[in-house]
This record gives structure tokens, sequence and C-alpha cells, in this order.
């Protein structure tokens, strides 16, 4: 836990109790080990971070002080539309592409996408409210991205897409020529991204030519086959590198 988060409602004029039981004051008792006047890094979800300085830890719960300074700072503009994978790939996918700085997610059911993810615990509102908080206190963020699922392909794609926000639209999907970098060298890349991820068995053909309709440029690995959440990794950071380069 590199920054503590709490809810505006649990800040009580600057100070900050947690129960014995509450998961962060049991890692600052058990893990972290602080006494009062020890500090932390702290932060309002959605808002602003800064220090909290311990006044009380110990079995029965923590409290602290709390002085927020400044807000995080600005991260990519990145959405990620995901063909809802197995449950334990969405959980890490959720986790570690809150870290790399994701904003938004659209959880989608493709042809090759089992109806039965969508009712696993993994996929509940507060099962991944908890995992996003986990990624954003990795990454020192306070800026809870929004997921928002959709169990029908067509209204996602001729309803939602449309009225989605211009930027680079990007379909990663095997066996087409193109790749990032040949994207970026056409000027394809925004510094606002919409990044489409399929599931391991790829999208369909019919699920291709939609997107392609809704204007996003296909590319690929090359020939190699990614695990899903492996390859949202390596795409979210080549995004990153190049975006990068285009600022420069």
């Amino acid at each position: 836990m590199n920054l503590l988060l709490f809810e505006q409602n649990e800040l009580r004029d600057s100070r900050l109790r947690l129960a014995g039981s509450d998961r962060r004051a049991r890692h600052i008792v058990d893990i972290l080990g602080l006494q009062p006047g020890d500090a932390l890094r702290v932060g309002m979800i959605n808002g602003a971070t800064g220090s909290g300085k311990i006044l009380q830890a110990g079995e029965q719960g923590v409290e602290m002080e709390v002085n927020l300074s400044a807000l995080p700072a600005a991260g990519p503009d990145i959405t990620l539309i995901l063909a809802l994978p197995r449950p334990i790939m969405l959980q890490r996918i959720l986790k570690q592409a809150t870290v790399m700085g994701v904003r938004q997610f659209h959880l989608i059911r493709s042809a090759r996408v089992q109806k039965s993810y969508f009712q696993s615990s993994a996929a509940q509102p507060e099962a991944m409210r908890s995992i996003l908080l986990q990624g954003l206190e990795q990454a020192m963020d306070t800026r809870l991205p929004e997921v928002l699922v959709h169990e029908r392909f067509r209204p996602f794609i001729e309803d939602v897409v449309p009225e989605m926000e211009q930027g680079s639209r990007l379909l990663a999907h095997p066996d087409v020529p193109d790749t990032l970098p040949d994207l970026y060298g056409r000027g394809r890349l925004d510094s606002k991204l919409l990044l489409a991820v399929g599931p391991e068995g790829g999208w369909n053909d019919f699920e291709v030519q939609s997107f392609r309709e809704q204007g996003f440029a296909c590319f690929s690995f090359g020939s190699r086959i990614l695990h899903v959440d492996t390859a949202v990794l390596v795409l979210l950071s080549q995004l990153m590198v190049l975006q990068d380069l285009r600022k420069r």
C-alpha cells in the first residue's frame, strides 16, 4: 500500500478514524508498524493527496490527522474496451491497467465470451471496485476509473461507441499486417486513446468489421498470440512509450 485511500465521508474535521478490523488499519499496524507521531501518504478517493499523522494506532484501530495538499498528477487518457475475460484474468487486468492509468473500462460481450462470466463474483460492482482501489494504492493515484458493463455487443457498438469522445481508436487483432509503430508512423496515435482488446480466441469477422465502421484501426503483435492479461499490459506499455515520443 503506497497510498492509503479513504472516502470523503470518512473524514471528520481533518481526522480519519479506522476501526481495528479495517484492512487499512491492520496494514498500518501489522505491516507498516507505524506508531503515534509517524506519518504516511494518504489520498481522498477522486480528490487530493497529502499526509496523515498517526495519533493512535493499535488493536482498537487507527486515528490520524490528515493534511491534503495536492491533486495527483494527470495520467494518460486511455479507455480500455475489453471482451470480458475469465474472472481471474479480469481481476489481474483491472488492477494492473488501473496502475498504468486507464481511466475508463468497457467490459463487453463478444461471440467468444461465455455469458456466465457476467454473473461471476469478480464481475460484480463491489468486487471490481475493491480491485480498482488496490491499483490506485499501488500507483499512488486517487482517480477511481469508471467501469461500464455491456452484455450485448450490437447495442454497445451501435449506440455507445458513436457517443464516445473522439481520439485514436485502436483494435488489437491477430493476422493483420499493421503494428502499433506502423500506426504511430502514420500519425494515428492521439493524446486520447480508445483501445479494444478481444478474447483469447480473437474477435470474429462481424465484430472486426463493426469496429472498423466506427473508425477503429486494426493492428497486431505479429505472429505471437499472448494471453489477454499479458497483452493488455504490453499494449499499454507500448502506447505510453509511443505517446511520450509523440510529445518530444
